[in-house]
């Protein structure tokens, strides 16, 4: 697993200033400390789409969605990829101790293992596209909850149909808030047009006051 600093730092809030020697250093160590402790696991499940009454059904699975922003993603899709991908609870525990303990290593730990959940999320999507083109499809960004009108509620179907607490241990609680917290739930169109758009998904996305929009460098 890679993590790359310049995304540390976005998720840290920096946008074109000196970065100090010191804080490069300490986001090294913090980024060799994820890698070391972290358990990546995924699980997925590809099923076909019908459109009825406005709504997009996830045909062999209970889920329905009816949120205007993920119809409008899946519009040319005829089957959808539902996954979900985790770092462990070892990365949540060690973050939870330096938040007590060390606020700045904490920060910076929460940061470096933000951008890796985002990392293996990337190269998952990477696979998926590969394996799509074998059958002639293409392949939508990812899409989740939260994204949009998409609510977070979802949560807790996807990974009842996903089999996710018994497949890779992630759960949801009542807030619709994923334990392990690094962990991402998503979808993905497989199409027979090609419309995956660029890997910058902040230019894509609508939330233009975004705290971590990627709109500056960094001096690192």
């Amino acid at each position: 697993m890679k993590i790359e600093k310049k995304e540390v730092l976005r998720y840290l809030g920096y946008k074109n200033q000196k970065i100090d020697k010191n804080l490069i250093d300490l986001i090294e160590v913090c980024c060799k400390e994820i890698i070391d402790i972290c358990k990546e696991s995924f699980v997925y499940e590809i099923f076909d789409i019908e459109r009825k009454n406005n709504q997009v059904f996830l045909l062999g699975s209970t889920l329905v969605l009816k949120d205007k922003d993920i119809i409008n993603h899946l519009a040319s899709s005829k089957k959808c990829l539902v996954m979900a991908a985790t770092l462990g609870i070892a990365v949540d525990n060690r973050i939870a101790y330096y938040s007590r303990f060390n606020i700045t290593k904490g920060l910076i730990m929460d940061a470096c293992a933000t951008t890796a959940i985002e990392n293996l999320c990337d190269e998952l999507q990477a696979e998926f596209m590969e394996n799509a083109l074998v059958d002639n499809l293409h392949i939508t960004n990812r899409y989740s909850p939260g994204y949009g009108d998409f609510s977070i509620e979802n949560q807790g179907d996807i990974l009842n149909v996903l089999d996710a607490f018994k497949k890779i241990g992630l759960s949801v609680t009542e807030s619709s808030i994923m334990l392990p917290r690094k962990s991402v739930t998503a979808f993905i169109g497989l199409s027979e047009i090609e419309n995956l758009k660029s890997k910058d998904k902040c230019k894509s996305c609508k939330n233009k006051d975004c705290d971590f929009r990627k709109d500056g460098r960094y001096c690192v």
